[in-house]
């Protein structure tokens, strides 16, 4: 089994900063991508931010120059450093992670997402 563990969220107000996290564990054979989405109330989940397995990131427009996203391949985490928090940024926030587990070949790969953390900027 794998499992993700999201942490970091809460209350903050606008201007301010948050760090998010997200640990992967279990029977991991190796992680491809990591990945931050988003679903703000009424809204679709949207994609924040990624990063390939080379360290490369991709950022939604909304969060360009304000989030930062970044891994830790030894310790299957993958961390979201938000800065310039404002009310639009107020949404629930996912993880996914692109893996290979043990109990299946080595070229199978699946997503697998977080439980979710509430991230809620006060104006």
């Amino acid at each position: 089994q794998v499992q993700l563990v999201e942490s970091g969220g809460g209350l903050v107000q606008a201007g301010g900063s948050l760090r998010l996290s997200c640990a992967a564990s279990g029977s991991i054979r190796s992680i491809s991508a990591m990945s931050w989405y988003r679903q703000a109330p009424g809204k679709q989940r949207e994609l924040v931010a990624d990063i390939t397995t080379a360290g490369r990131a991709n950022y939604a427009d909304s969060v360009k120059g304000r989030f930062t996203i970044s891994r830790d391949t030894a310790k299957n985490t993958v961390y979201l450093q938000m800065n310039s928090l404002n009310a639009e940024d107020t949404a629930v926030y996912y993880c996914k992670q692109v893996i290979s587990p043990l109990n299946r070949g080595s070229n199978y790969y699946t997503s697998y997402w977080g439980q979710g953390t509430q991230v809620t900027v006060s104006s």
